[in-house]
């Protein structure tokens, strides 16, 4: 399977994602659009888009003018039924691109913190796989309504909208779920100055934040992405696979 990776910003990371595609086998196309790397025109190429976190809104097109082609893109890997994950601002652009509002500044978490499935989440293949409530790491500070589509799949007292699905496998997660306690450790190091300025406590109690929420985390995290993973189809095996039957039936 070939894999489009989006990163938004530096460090950002796969985490717990890049593990589960890694188990799988898959292919990474990794591609930074802030930096001048081009995205694709359309899905062709590709059985699944993965689109990451980043400093931006949504909507701050004005700095980041490849924002409203990655929404379109995100938008043609879902209508075309092929696998879409969408990690805190790769959520709020899914949801941009099925007609969600993005909300900006409405709504800030930092550390970890719970969040609790919806009935339609406790029924989803993917969602379920962890639970019906998990911690994961949140910093975002953004948020947006359901598109229109949506299912909506988990939520928290903070936001409302923490998860959602659009069709078979287009999914919008607030959520760091892929932070596992390695890309903590990293962020807590390279962003000193922006946690400081969240929470000036926040470093100084890290061991007692990770000692009681890295691991139900970390396993949930890997959990997740593993059963986003199985959602993706692999549309070269599958016609290699009917070739192969057509010529044995010949």
């Amino acid at each position: 399977m070939r894999v489009l990776v989006v990163e938004n910003m530096l460090h950002s990371d796969l985490g717990q994602v890049g593990v589960a595609l890694e188990e799988a086998g898959a292919e990474i196309d990794l591609r930074r659009p802030f930096s001048g790397d081009a995205l694709p025109s359309d899905a062709g190429d590709h059985d699944a888009l993965v689109v990451l976190g980043g400093e931006q809104s949504a909507v701050d097109d004005h700095i980041h003018p490849y924002l409203p082609h990655l929404a379109k893109l995100m938008h043609a890997f879902t209508q075309t039924d092929k696998s879409v994950l969408g990690i805190c601002l790769g959520s709020q652009l899914l949801a941009r691109a099925h007609g969600g509002d993005n909300l900006l500044g409405k709504t800030r978490e930092f550390g970890w913190h719970g969040v609790e499935l919806t009935e339609e989440g406790r029924a989803d293949p993917v969602l379920s796989a962890a639970g019906e409530a998990f911690p994961s790491f949140e910093w975002h500070s953004d948020s947006f309504t359901l598109p229109p589509s949506a299912v909506h799949l988990a939520a928290n007292p903070a936001v409302a909208n923490q998860a959602f699905r659009v069709g078979r496998a287009a999914y919008g997660m607030q959520f760091h779920f892929e932070a596992g306690t390695q890309v903590v450790e990293n962020w807590k190091r390279i962003f000193e100055d922006q946690i400081n300025g969240i929470d000036p406590h926040w470093l100084e109690r890290y061991p007692e934040h990770a000692a009681k929420h890295a691991e139900k985390s970390d396993a949930t995290g890997l959990t997740l992405a593993r059963a986003w993973v199985r959602t993706i189809r692999n549309e070269k095996a599958v016609e290699s696979d009917s070739r192969a039957i057509a010529g044995a039936s010949a």
